[in-house]
């Protein structure tokens, strides 16, 4: 609103300071600001709401230290952080941005998702929430559009590098020699494509085109199969994380700062070349929206800290999951995230193998057995006696690590 705003003036009338909403760095700095100043300021009201409508969180005796304390800490918390990334968003977003509506559509399609799911659990007392077929309805539904939207808006598209041809020169001996070495160029006209970065590989690009013969139609399905995939997996696997007070909440944050910086460079034509990685047109316009999730994340520690005040629910874990993906695939990182969100692959690979393995030998012998003490694979650590800070500090720790790795693939080719 703010940016259309200020753009108007700043054509118009040519106003001194309304050009600052031009600059990118800017409006992230706002974003951030706004976003904890909504936290901080509308969060104390919103608990004390859920407090006054009971709506606590019902906890299963699962035989963990200090777990039936927290029954009645309120939940659906994750409606303070989806306010905090959509108000700044609103304010100093670019509004007519694809990628912005893309994330902003995936924010609210999440969020009322989990909502619904939460609101099932505190109203209608059921502790199973939302059938798990409705999530993936739901899950399935958001991977549709956005691999529907990637694959066909125009607003979407990249600009590919291309190399000038040698010139090379034959002397009288009969000797030849290059006269201008060759220099790689971005191509004047953007193009449409499928095409995502793969790690670790010297010209990292894969169009997913390439596995279907370039048949648009069999490329529009096979990429909206991945776009499902990915989004159905990384919203479950911080649904998983969210376990432990702040725990989610300082995962995804260094999670989102390499997501943000990755667009920047994605976004920025010089930077872009320099480092040899795909150039996005308008993504670096990302960066506002991944300042502002920072700032809410940041911001709703302030209550979900240990000993946590409220809990973000599934409406907040959800939209961060699937926020995460969607933001990935608008800058065609997807196939970063599992190392980036090694943490949420971790949590939902532990269920999958503690699950399997019971039941495998529940049938073969009768019994069945664990891999763990408890799955996810937090609670494991809970259950051999660590104190839940120092879980979820070794767990943001480790989510930096990765973090920082993932930069690295930028130069590792």
């Amino acid at each position: 609103m703010f940016y259309h705003f200020f753009d108007y003036l700043t054509s118009h009338f040519d106003l001194p300071g309304s050009g600052l909403m031009r600059y990118l760095s800017f409006r992230s700095v706002a974003a951030v600001v706004t976003a904890l100043l909504v936290v901080i300021f509308c969060g104390k009201s919103i608990i004390r709401a859920l407090q006054r409508h009971q709506i606590g969180e019902e906890i299963r005796d699962l035989g963990l230290e200090g777990q039936l304390s927290k029954k009645g800490t309120p939940t659906m918390g994750g409606v303070i952080i989806l306010l905090a990334i959509l108000v700044p968003m609103l304010l100093v977003g670019r509004l007519d941005n694809i990628y912005v509506i893309l994330m902003l559509i995936s924010t609210l399609w999440l969020g009322l998702l989990g909502f619904l799911d939460d609101y099932i659990k505190t109203f209608r007392h059921n502790k199973d929430g939302l059938k798990g077929k409705f999530k993936i309805v739901g899950q399935v539904g958001l991977g549709v559009i956005v691999g529907t939207v990637m694959c066909f808006s125009q607003d979407v598209v990249i600009r590919e590098k291309v190399s000038s041809p040698e010139v090379i020169s034959v002397s009288q001996t009969g000797y030849a020699t290059v006269e201008q070495p060759a220099s790689v160029e971005l191509s004047p006209t953007a193009q449409k494509t499928t095409k995502t970065t793969i790690p670790f590989v010297k010209d990292n690009e894969f169009d997913y085109g390439w596995l279907v013969g370039g048949n648009k139609v069999l490329t529009w399905l096979l990429y909206i199969a991945v776009a499902i995939f990915v989004v159905t997996a990384v919203s479950n696997g911080a649904n998983l994380t969210d376990g432990l007070d702040g725990l989610l909440t300082t995962v995804s944050v260094p999670i989102m700062l390499v997501l943000g910086a990755l667009a920047y460079l994605s976004g920025h034509i010089i930077y872009a070349d320099y480092l040899n990685i795909m150039y996005i047109p308008e993504s670096a316009e990302l960066v506002v929206f991944a300042a502002a999730m920072c700032g809410a994340l940041l911001g709703f520690l302030w209550y979900n800290s240990f000993p946590a005040q409220i809990f973000m629910g599934d409406t907040g874990s959800l939209s961060i999951g699937g926020v995460i993906a969607v933001f990935a695939l608008c800058i065609r990182k997807e196939l970063l995230l599992p190392l980036l969100c090694g943490i949420f692959l971790v949590e939902a690979l532990s269920v999958i193998v503690q699950t399997s393995y019971f039941k495998y030998t529940k049938k073969k012998y009768g019994e069945g057995r664990r891999v763990l003490l408890m799955a996810p694979i937090h609670h494991h650590y809970q259950k051999k006696g660590l104190f839940e800070t120092k879980i979820m500090m070794r767990f943001f720790i480790i989510s930096l690590l990765l973090s920082a790795l993932t930069l690295v693939t930028l130069k590792i080719q």
